[in-house]
């Protein structure tokens, strides 16, 4: 996975939605790693017009809402 070409694609495609749930999510693992423990839930559906909704919870919730045409392909 870390030497994976499409990861890093992935991280340089995208629109601004998914760019920020992604900046977000790596955020909070980070924080949680250096507080020593955590705990990270991420849920996902479809809802009008075919946009992802993107919920992270982390103590408190994160929701995003990404078009499909913004997703990295």
């Amino acid at each position: 996975m870390h030497n994976d070409p499409r990861h890093s694609d992935a991280e340089k495609d995208g629109g601004p939605q998914f760019r920020e749930a992604f900046d977000r999510l790596i955020q909070i693992v980070l924080d949680g790693l250096r507080h020593g423990h955590f705990r990270c839930s991420i849920s996902s559906g479809i809802g009008n017009g075919k946009k992802r909704e993107l919920v992270i919870e982390a103590g408190k919730s994160h929701k995003f809402t990404i078009p499909e045409e913004e997703l990295p392909r």
